[in-house]
């Protein structure tokens, strides 16, 4: 369940990135705005569908470790699910197209497909972790209703959240990417719409409490007392981080804690809502047998092999500009408007210390992944090997990154 919320979290924060700039796209118009919606548009460019990687992580971990509430919760949520998946696939033909678009009619019905699909899809996937948060999703196959199960208003305020959140997350990053490239009037204009989306979702959070106490009142129980609540005041000092930085032009650090914020409420609402999945159905009962619980912990320690570097390369390139349409290094801008902080953990390659723990997590982790004979440990070895597949590619891709 921990690892199924880690990837879970990725996709929210990656994915949601991902969305909002789709968002910014559409709704920046008119011809004065070109600036701004191509760097939108470009700054995608390289992981647009590498995001979507942890959503099919998630799908896969979940019907395989948690196949009865899998079951219950796509035979009820299909419509939103649906829904989800139609605009992943508009907003994929419609990025595509955008490039051949040769006529400015083309160009602006593609957008706004575009845009569109970019709202539609984490709408869709909001009200349906809003369903599962208000209890509206009882176990058993279609046993809940295909339409109400998502309307309520648990659902709606989830849905509209995290188009915010998503709107949110990419202003802060587009922000941070226009720094990199020494355009600062892209740093203005994306700036003003970091703070302004920060402070909307603030807002909204504050006032959906108020929603949850009336419509999910496990859930509202546990974000008020316990862990759930220190995640969520772990989430808020995030948040006002997040601005804070963005006001005093230190991007790359607010990059950093708007992902800490956002991941701290999927966070919260898993303390929350536990030891429950669903009404009635808690995590032990709805987990598979040990053999395949054992088996697909396995199979993600080596499906990490490859994925864990893969991404990391990827990512490292595009935060060092590799794929930025001005070869400059940045420099210029970085400099005077943040000072030296920009060179913040996501530009500065790790030193050694990461190649000393990676060996230190490997010597551990692995006899307890493959000489336990299941259960925490084994949980705890395959987390451990993990960990030390995202240190080792610390310590071996930077030189990879730079001969890049």
């Amino acid at each position: 369940m921990i690892i199924l919320l880690l990837g879970l979290a990725a996709y929210v924060v990656l994915g949601g990135a991902d969305f909002g700039a789709g968002l910014w796209y559409v709704l920046l118009p008119g011809d004065e705005r070109r600036k701004l919606r191509d760097h939108t548009y470009h700054a995608m460019g390289p992981v647009w569908e590498a995001n979507h990687v942890w959503l099919i992580f998630v799908l896969v971990v979940a019907w395989t470790a948690f196949p009865r509430a899998f079951g219950s919760i796509a035979s009820t949520l299909y419509v939103p699910l649906f829904a989800a998946s139609v605009g992943i696939i508009l907003r994929g033909t419609t990025y595509a197209l955008r490039g051949w678009a040769q006529e400015r009619r083309e160009e602006r019905v593609v957008g706004l497909i575009f845009g569109v699909s970019s709202f539609l899809t984490p709408f869709a996937l909001g009200a349906a972790i809003g369903a599962i948060a208000s209890e509206r999703v009882p176990v058993g196959n279609a046993a809940g209703d295909a339409w109400s199960s998502w309307t309520g208003p648990t659902s709606i305020l989830i849905g509209f959240l995290s188009v915010v959140i998503s709107a949110y997350l990419a202003a802060v990053w587009l922000t941070a990417d226009a720094a990199r490239t020494g355009r600062p009037e892209l740093v203005a204009a994306f700036r003003a719409r970091a703070l302004a989306t920060g402070a909307l979702a603030g807002l909204l959070s504050i006032g959906g409490i108020a929603v949850l106490n009336s419509d999910a009142e496990r859930v509202y129980d546990g974000l008020t007392s316990g862990a759930g609540l220190a995640a969520v005041a772990a989430s808020a000092l995030a948040g006002v981080a997040t601005l804070a930085w963005v006001a005093r032009g230190r991007f790359e650090a607010a990059r950093w804690a708007a992902a800490v914020a956002v991941g701290a409420v999927v966070a919260g609402w898993a303390l929350a809502q536990q030891p429950q999945i669903l009404p009635g159905l808690s995590v032990d009962e709805a987990a598979a047998g040990d053999a395949t619980l054992t088996s697909l912990l396995v199979a993600i320690a080596f499906g990490a092999l490859v994925l864990v570097p893969s991404l990391w390369l990827l990512f490292g390139m595009v935060l060092r500009g590799q794929f930025d349409e001005r070869p400059e290094r940045p420099g210029s801008l970085a400099e005077t408007a943040t000072g030296p902080e920009l060179t913040g953990p996501l530009v500065t390659p790790p030193g050694r210390a990461a190649g000393v723990v990676a060996a230190g997590l490997a010597i551990v982790g692995v006899p307890m992944m493959f000489l336990s004979d299941g259960g925490v440990v084994l949980a705890i070895g395959v987390v451990l090997v993990l960990a030390a597949l995202m240190a080792a590619a610390a310590f071996f891709l930077p030189d990879v990154v730079e001969r890049a």
